[in-house]
């Protein structure tokens, strides 16, 4: 990436320019969060389109030059592309990610206050999509709104994609990417949906983990039989599928897949040691998991398993 400096000055005017406009912006992401924009099958897709408009006009008024709303043939729900590339060719290009889909609000009686109701308690706000991942289109409006008010322009180019797929395993993601490869290319990217370690310490999240899925299908018989006639007796692909998956790990939940770690790069040393310097809490960490027993009181360990081991 090209070298680029900004002074302190600039640097701090903006910071404060993001403080003065932190009410508005939490007061433009609960105008957001109402729109229940769940892109699960069986959900009105109206209000996802809805919410790529809205994703839209909040861009354009931070400041965005370019913005549009993008779909694909064949996909339900929109993506929202935002470039401001007014820093120039000499300056790197910044690619920011989000989403603007959210889950379902699933067992609704559970909720303290409605799912799409924002609402403030002890300094959080509560809503369906206020933390993933509408406060990820926050991080990226509010930055260039300051930048823009302080500077005129951000010091970089910054392209942004918001998807409207994510929650649903982005189908067609890749198609999407393939088919604006030109207009997203950039020197670094910036994924605006990642948790921080603790409350107050900003982290920057710099590897992620896959996801693998795999299919597996089991046959020991050519039609159901009553248990009570032949259990016992015949094949089980139920107890068979169990045995199966308890293989893939150990008592102490190591892997035992052969070969899964051959390509595995440990942690080195400096990693190992910033993992050391992190605040942790064992009985925090469990009764943030909500487990019935208590979790690793290693930290460097948890977080090793956490970020660097399949």
């Amino acid at each position: 990436m090209r070298r680029m400096s900004v002074p302190s000055a600039v640097v701090s005017a903006v910071m404060a320019a993001v403080e003065r406009n932190f009410a508005a912006t939490g007061e433009r992401l609960k105008q957001s969060v109402r729109i229940p924009s769940c892109s699960f099958p069986g959900f009105d897709p109206a209000h996802v389109a809805a919410s790529a408009d809205d994703t839209a006009d909040w861009l354009r008024a931070a400041g965005y030059p370019e913005v549009r709303v993008v779909s694909l043939p064949g996909a339900t729900h929109p993506y929202v592309l935002a470039r401001d590339h007014r820093a120039g060719p000499n300056r790197p290009t910044l690619l920011l990610y989000a989403h603007h889909d959210v889950q379902p609000p699933l067992r609704e009686h559970l909720w303290l206050s409605p799912p799409f109701t924002p609402t403030e308690r002890d300094g959080r706000l509560y809503a369906r999509g206020a933390a993933d991942d509408k406060a990820g289109i926050a991080v990226h409006a509010a930055s260039a709104a300051a930048w823009n008010a302080v500077a005129g322009q951000p010091p970089v180019n910054l392209t942004v994609l918001i998807e409207g797929e994510e929650e649903i395993n982005s189908p067609h993601f890749s198609t999407f990417l393939d088919a604006h490869l030109p207009e997203l290319r950039a020197d670094a990217l910036v994924i605006a949906d990642l948790a921080n370690v603790a409350t107050g310490l900003p982290s920057l999240t710099t590897s992620l983990r896959g996801l693998v899925a795999v299919e597996v299908e089991l046959r020991a018989l050519q039609s159901p039989l009553h248990s009570g006639m032949w259990g016992g007796a015949v094949p089980d692909p139920t107890l068979a599928l169990c045995r199966l998956l308890a293989s893939l790990s150990d008592e102490r939940g190591e892997l035992t897949i052969p070969g899964v770690m051959d390509d595995v790069r440990p942690p080195s040393a400096a990693e190992l040691a910033s993992f050391a310097r992190l605040p942790y809490d064992a009985a925090d960490f469990t009764r943030a998991a909500g487990a019935h027993a208590p979790l690793d009181t290693d930290a460097v360990r948890l977080h090793t398993r956490l970020w660097k081991r399949p």
